[in-house]
């Protein structure tokens, strides 16, 4: 399937704002990147973009200014509850949670604690939010539907983070360079370089593009540089972002454009969503990227319904202590699993065990598997493709007295079929309000009906949800 594709380079290293300005030099809006970011968190930051010189050469700067006075710290899950409650175009809204998945899972790891538990600090802050989701938002106005990247160079030396002096490649980014290839970025000479990539970059690089590898075979229609926030004489401190025409090895997401929340995410034929790959199967970076009929987890659609292609993993586990298995199915769900359960099974010589299955985008298998590696006590772990056909789902924020609950709206082909509200955010409403869930939730579900969300009808084009 033919489609925009960009290729990134990050052999001076990458961090978040510095994509964001490649991606908008390249021509991407920024209205359109101001118009998602204030979707997730409204009036808190704004998007500004102009011109410096690294090392003499012209590149885009993004800055983001935080308008807020105390900018709140956020763990995994209240994160992720934003995005999902947020008016998004479905693509922003996936490529973003993959990004913040990515870092959750690799700031698990390095600290020790359950996923969801993770609380960014510098990385949840609302520059970075604007960093991640503006990215997603100029991918998306720029109808890319595939991105690739080279190695990153990460670096060298110690730097003085939140926890202490760390040495570079920061934890995180080493964790997040997993099955990536990667370098220090520049000769020994030239002695320690400092930290070059941040994780919020590397988990862009990790979570947006599907493969590393060299400038793709294709036809170039723009370029955009980014400027990092230091400029060193004799090396230009830039990520580069070339666009081009290609042909995807992989599926690819067809946009909804019933379910875009407003002027920046206008339907078009260049909307796709997460990840694919190009035509090069044999440049593939680790074991989760083989090529394949389980490549991109995007939606298509066989004439009558729409399909997707996901994995499933699973693993036999028959002596791990079971007050650990909520935690761990939880873990895998915040870490951007599409589903995750147990099913009871007897092994040999009558031992009572569980099969963990975790269905997901193919594009998270990696990061997923080695939670469940860290997580459990197998020795295994197996996985096979499946295809999915799955309702259009949107989130709708519904008002309810002590808060606001994000409700799931699925539907097929224009007819609302399922109305659910986020028990999370029931639960959060509860306690807050000291009022019983069940009354919360009875209260979100006569909200989504006020606000024409029902069962048996037809999709409005713009819910009357708060």
């Amino acid at each position: 399937m033919s489609g925009r594709h960009a290729w990134i380079d990050v052999s001076a290293g990458v961090a978040g704002d510095m994509m964001l300005g490649a991606l908008l030099d390249a021509g991407a809006r920024v209205e359109r990147v101001q118009a998602a970011v204030d979707a997730v968190v409204p009036g808190a930051v704004r998007i500004g973009f102009g011109e410096v010189q690294r090392a003499g050469l012209r590149a885009g700067r993004a800055y983001v200014e935080v308008l807020v006075a105390e900018p709140p710290h956020r763990d995994w899950r209240g994160l992720r509850a934003l995005l999902e409650a947020a008016e998004l175009a479905e693509v922003v809204r996936e490529r973003a949670i993959a990004v913040f998945a990515r870092l959750a899972v690799a700031e698990a790891r390095v600290h020790g604690i359950d996923v969801g538990d993770v609380h960014f600090h510098e990385v949840g802050a609302l520059d970075a939010i604007a960093d991640v989701v503006g990215c997603c938002a100029a991918l998306h106005d720029l109808g890319i539907v595939s991105v690739s990247a080279g190695p990153v160079a990460v670096g060298s030396g110690r730097v003085r983070g939140a926890h202490g002096e760390l040495p570079v490649p920061v934890p995180a980014v080493a964790e997040l360079a997993i099955g990536w290839r990667v370098s220090a970025g520049g000769p020994g000479e030239l002695g320690a370089l400092g930290e070059l990539a941040t994780p919020t970059g590397m988990a862009l690089v990790r979570a947006l593009a599907a493969e590393c590898g060299d400038l793709p075979t294709m036809t170039v229609e723009s370029v955009g540089v980014g400027a990092g926030g230091r400029d060193r004489a004799g090396r230009a401190n830039v990520v580069r972002v070339i666009v081009g025409s290609a042909r995807a090895a992989g599926p690819t997401r067809n946009a909804r454009p019933q379910e875009t929340a407003g002027p920046a995410e206008k339907a078009g034929p260049q909307e796709a969503a997460g990840p694919t790959t190009d035509a090069r199967p044999q440049e593939t970076a680790g074991p989760a990227e083989k090529a394949g009929p389980q490549e991109g987890a995007g939606p298509q659609t066989d004439g009558s319904h729409r399909v997707e292609t996901a994995l499933l993993l699973e693993a036999n586990v028959d002596d791990l202590d079971p007050r650990l298995w909520p935690g761990v199915l939880a873990g895998l769900m915040a870490a951007g699993a599409a589903d995750a359960w147990l099913v009871p099974i007897l092994m040999k010589k009558g031992r009572p065990a569980h099969t963990l299955s975790v269905l997901c985008a193919p594009e998270l298998a990696e990061q997923l598997r080695g939670y469940i590696f860290a997580s459990t006590s197998t020795l295994g772990v197996r996985e096979s493709a499946r295809i999915k056909t799955p309702l259009d789902r949107r989130f709708v924020p519904v008002r309810v007295p002590g808060g606001r609950v994000a409700v799931k709206v699925g539907s097929r082909g224009g007819v609302i079929l399922q109305v659910t509200p986020e028990f999370e955010d029931v639960a959060t409403v509860a306690r807050q309000s000291g009022r019983p869930e069940r009354m919360v939730l009875q209260e979100a579900l006569v909200a989504a009906a006020e606000a024409g969300l029902v069962a048996g009808t037809a999709e409005q084009a713009e819910p009357n949800g708060d």
